[in-house]
């Protein structure tokens, strides 16, 4: 089947504290948009892996992910090359670590930001999907799936004959 049909597995981090979530404001190609903290896996690393990985980079925090709130899809087309793509992303919450003021944020992300819910619905046209708000709604509603649903064999640590051999990755 050559035209097999393929999600874009991505990761996202729901981060609250004091009543406000940590969004990045980034460059897309439809413009400026909020998202969560959030990117795709790459190879050799589990979602979990993925997510702490995204918030260092976006944002520049230590972030251990300690539960899944969800799994969603949807599907986007981009405005400017209409490029059809569905996307499959687990969205985690976890616990927020020390901050990397002096790091520098990923290409593309302008800042991250704390916003409050109100601040967030306000602002709902400006987000990188509807799945950000649907994913703290399920937070807020206290929607939590333990880690120990996402499973990865010990064969996505190894890289098969002939390519090059995979980052180095805890378990």
């Amino acid at each position: 089947m050559p035209n097999r049909w393929k999600p874009n597995v991505t990761v996202a981090a729901i981060v609250e504290r004091a009543q406000r979530f940590l969004l990045v404001e980034e460059q897309t190609t439809d413009g400026l948009r909020l998202n969560t903290p959030a990117g795709h896996l790459d190879p050799a690393e589990t979602p979990i892996q993925a997510c702490a990985r995204e918030v260092l980079e976006e944002a520049a925090y230590d972030f251990t992910p300690t539960a899944l709130v969800g799994i969603y899809m949807n599907r986007f087309v981009r405005t400017r090359t209409g490029s059809d793509i569905t996307y499959l992303r687990f969205a985690f919450c976890g616990e927020l670590g020390a901050h990397h003021a002096s790091r520098l944020l990923d290409t593309g992300i302008v800042r991250a930001v704390w916003l409050t819910l109100e601040e967030i619905q306000a602002q709902e046209h400006l987000l990188r999907s509807p799945v950000v708000l649907q994913s703290i709604g399920d937070y807020l509603n206290g929607q939590r799936f333990d880690l120990g649903l996402i499973r990865a064999d010990a064969s996505i640590f190894s890289c098969p004959l002939g390519s090059a051999a995979p980052p180095a990755v805890a378990a």
